[in-house]
């Protein structure tokens, strides 16, 4: 099992400036890669503080690629149903250049009705737009001269540059929630699964079997093979007790903060999101304990992180990888590092081998 970090800014100016948040996250990047961590995501979002300081993880990632060597670089993710494919497809290649082959391109479909609305795009037709938005982007990537004529953005004989540096592309993934339609179509189109397992691992235990039956039923005999990879708050302390008392007061930051950005979803309906509606009223009736006693965070001492890693991989079926949110809630930098310090040094050799 491979490990990384997962960025998804949830400050605001009262507890972390934008300044502080990038130098704080770029500070962890850089230590990350030394400690042994092969991953560093970001993800996409505006207007709200859930995530709204990095309406750009392509230009984040440029900036850690500058400050490591190794290291992958992740979008968890751009959202393609607010950009067009050729500007997505050329910024993608360029940060993969710049970094020598290192990027890896996750794609969300967006979620939040305020994005959706203040950019002026129906949520009812972001699935399809979604789908072709990332179906061009790998053509572009891979073909020439390239013609496309959809109901969201039409083009003829398009080559898009710079080229990958990777071939034929950066390796691409997609983000699944809730819908088990997404789970299979991200199986048939061969993409990676990236989840956010937020209550329980139990629950996605059933996705993942229908993506990888999908996957193998579309790629069997290719070569190609299904990959999950998993976000997950963590926090490691030199006991349980101060692990927990660490946790408890930032999950509760992270989960208002959350909470406030899908508000909408409280008086909001779309056919395109079954399930989604009340989902504001469920994070503010989530305690921060039930995350780590049921295995939607990972908190402890080291032998307890070593133990609760184990049963997490088991009980959701098996995992590629796992990406460590260790920022979240605004935590300050002292406590985040200390949480990466211990996982790198004393949890990362017991658990490498899964």
């Amino acid at each position: 099992m491979r490990f990384g970090l997962s960025f998804l800014p949830d400050c605001t100016p009262e507890t972390k400036s934008p300044q502080t948040y990038f130098s704080d996250a770029l500070e962890l990047s850089v230590r990350a890669e030394l400690g042994g961590l092969e991953t560093i995501k970001m993800t996409e979002h505006y207007l709200h503080h859930y995530g709204g300081y990095c309406p750009s993880p392509l230009g984040f990632l440029s900036a850690v690629a500058a400050r490591t060597a190794s290291v992958r670089l992740m979008t968890g993710c751009v959202l393609p149903v607010f950009h067009h494919p050729i500007q997505l497809a050329a910024e993608a290649a360029q940060v993969d250049a710049i970094s020598g082959g290192r990027l890896d391109v996750g794609f969300a479909r967006a979620y939040l009705p305020d994005e959706f609305d203040a950019l002026g795009l129906p949520m009812e037709e972001s699935t399809e737009r979604f789908r072709e938005t990332v179906r061009a982007v790998l053509r572009l990537w891979t073909e020439e001269e390239v013609s496309e004529d959809t109901p969201f953005f039409s083009y003829r004989d398009v080559t898009g540059l710079p080229r990958p540096t990777q071939r034929p592309h950066p390796p691409a993934w997609g983000a699944a929630v809730r819908t088990p339609e997404s789970f299979t179509w991200l199986g048939t189109e061969g993409l990676g699964l990236l989840i956010t397992p937020l209550i329980s691992p139990h629950e996605f235990r059933d996705h993942l079997t229908l993506y990888r039956d999908a996957f193998h039923a579309a790629h069997g005999g290719t070569g190609l093979r299904p990959r999950v990879a998993a976000s997950l708050p963590l926090v490691v302390a030199d006991t349980d007790a101060r692990a927990e008392r660490i946790a408890e007061t930032h999950l509760r930051r992270y989960l208002d903060v959350w909470a406030l950005a899908v508000n909408a979803w409280d008086r909001r309906e779309s056919t395109a999101y079954r399930g989604y509606s009340g989902f504001g009223w469920m994070l503010r009736g989530l305690k921060p304990t039930e995350l780590f006693t049921r295995g939607g965070a990972i908190v402890g001492s080291p032998a307890t992180v070593v133990d609760r890693i184990r049963a997490f991989n088991d009980h959701i079926g098996g995992v590629d990888q796992i990406l460590w949110q260790i920022d979240f809630g605004a935590m300050p930098l002292a406590e985040a590092g200390q949480t990466l310090e211990l996982f790198c040094s004393e949890v990362l050799p017991e658990v490498k081998s899964l």
